[in-house]
């Protein structure tokens, strides 16, 4: 077996990223590529406004409260096995979506789609961590990792639009499927199977984490103080059985490895920022402005390069000021997109602030995901993997609904986008207060 500083033999590293890079992408991609054709799937499948924030919520609900247990089981049973499981998962869920009769139909197949995202993402991430032992190669990669992962999002509103426009909303769930096909069989041919950790499952800590991280997005994305408050005690009943447990499923050693504590919750704040803009910003862009479904998704198109621009950038930015900037790049760019009036012009109003944006959301992305993945041992790289995206599909679940609270209407535009950028500062503040104390600390040491 290789060890900690040595690739796995006769692995071809880009090719296998390549193919680990598009299943996330397809998982990100999933999560906002439903925006623009929401008005088409509601006259098609003669959809009520809540069951339109269904098609969203379904897939954001699954997704999040399984990657912990998906992360988890990756590590004992083996990654690429759990990855092939779930990819299979998800482009059968995506091909029932596209072919949904009706809106009851479409909401479960999305639902199930977002259980295979939970499988599949965390086991792509360690994967991804096994091919790229720790160095300047991992760097990089995470790097591919991140501009694939966040320009997922802005490519979501793009394809979405293109797509609804040429062919209808069925093709935003059925483009998935024959990617998902190339995907799984290159990672097969270029990734060799790992060794499975073995050993059990914390039964207890499984079924209290999945339901209460259920109940929690559901009473964040229903507004449902019931459910918020049996989330929170199911979750305060996890932690306590995670430091008694004999296999838990989130080892407390864990969180007190580097900085990973410090990183999931700056990615929760920040998935918060990244799917509510995600939201909003098309609807702002149709309701609003009056653009087509074409339109909306081409003006997508500079946001989602500057994304994958931050991301490549991120391995060369100061090691400690390098993410506290790029969240505050990500908050002026938010800032100056809330004084978008409601007859903007794209290369006035909204260029400027789309390149801020997409810049800091790269950057920001790639450097949280890094952080919570330093120092951990290689047993654990799936469950850090499902902890990472868990926080960060939590925040985007909380984003969602406090945007929805503050401006129940596209016409409440502005008020959303000062929320996100309140957010995003706040991210920035804690980046921040985390590198003067990690700084502190250390300078006490020597």
């Amino acid at each position: 077996m290789a060890t900690m500083t040595e690739r796995p033999p006769g692995v071809r590293q880009g090719p296998a990223l390549a193919a680990l890079a598009t299943a996330q992408f397809l998982v990100v991609l999933s999560t906002s590529i439903v925006n623009v054709a929401l008005p088409a799937l509601a006259d098609g499948l003669a959809m009520s406004p809540a069951q339109l924030s269904w098609v969203v919520n379904a897939y954001v609900l699954a997704f999040g409260a399984l990657l912990l247990l998906g992360g988890r089981l990756a590590d004992l049973l083996g990654r690429r096995r759990v990855f092939t499981a779930g990819m299979v998962v998800f482009a059968v869920a995506s091909l029932a979506s596209g072919l949904a009769p009706s809106a009851p139909v479409l909401i479960a197949a999305r639902a199930v789609q977002g259980a295979g995202a939970a499988l599949l993402a965390p086991a792509a991430l360690a994967l991804v961590l096994t091919v790229f032992p720790p160095g300047p190669g991992r760097g990089r990669a995470l790097g591919v990792w991140g501009a694939v992962s966040g320009a997922g999002g802005a490519a979501g509103v793009l394809l979405s639009g293109v797509l609804t426009e040429l062919y209808g909303w069925p093709a935003v769930f059925l483009v998935s499927v024959p990617v998902t096909a190339v995907s799984l069989v290159a990672t097969l041919l270029l990734v060799p199977a790992d060794r499975p950790a073995g050993g059990g499952v914390d039964i207890l800590g499984a079924v209290t984490s999945t339901t209460g991280l259920t109940a929690l997005v559901y009473a964040l994305t229903a507004k449902n103080l019931v459910a918020g408050a049996a989330g929170l005690l199911l979750l305060g009943v996890f932690a306590l059985r995670q430091s008694r447990a004999k296999t838990p499923l989130v080892p407390p050693r864990l969180l007190r490895t580097g900085k990973v504590a410090v990183a999931n919750i700056a990615m929760t704040l920040l998935g918060a920022v990244w799917v509510g803009l995600f939201y909003f910003l098309p609807l702002y862009q149709q309701q609003i402005l009056g653009y087509g479904p074409l339109a909306a998704g081409l003006t997508q198109l500079p946001l989602a390069l500057s994304v994958v621009a931050g991301s490549v950038l991120a391995p060369r930015l100061p090691a400690r000021a390098g993410t506290p900037a790029a969240l505050a790049v990500l908050t002026f760019g938010l800032a100056w997109l809330a004084l978008a009036p409601d007859d903007a012009s794209f290369v006035v109003h909204l260029l400027g602030p789309s390149l801020l944006i997409g810049a800091g959301l790269g950057a920001a992305f790639v450097r949280l995901t890094a952080l919570s993945t330093e120092g951990v041992r290689p047993a654990d790289s799936g469950l850090a993997g499902g902890l990472i995206n868990t926080t960060r599909q939590l925040g985007g679940a909380l984003g969602l609904a406090l945007m929805t609270a503050v401006a129940p209407t596209a016409a409440g535009h502005s008020s959303a986008f000062v929320t996100a950028a309140v957010l995003a500062a706040l991210t920035t503040c804690t980046a921040l207060t985390s590198t003067f104390t990690f700084t502190f600390a250390r300078r006490n040491q020597s």
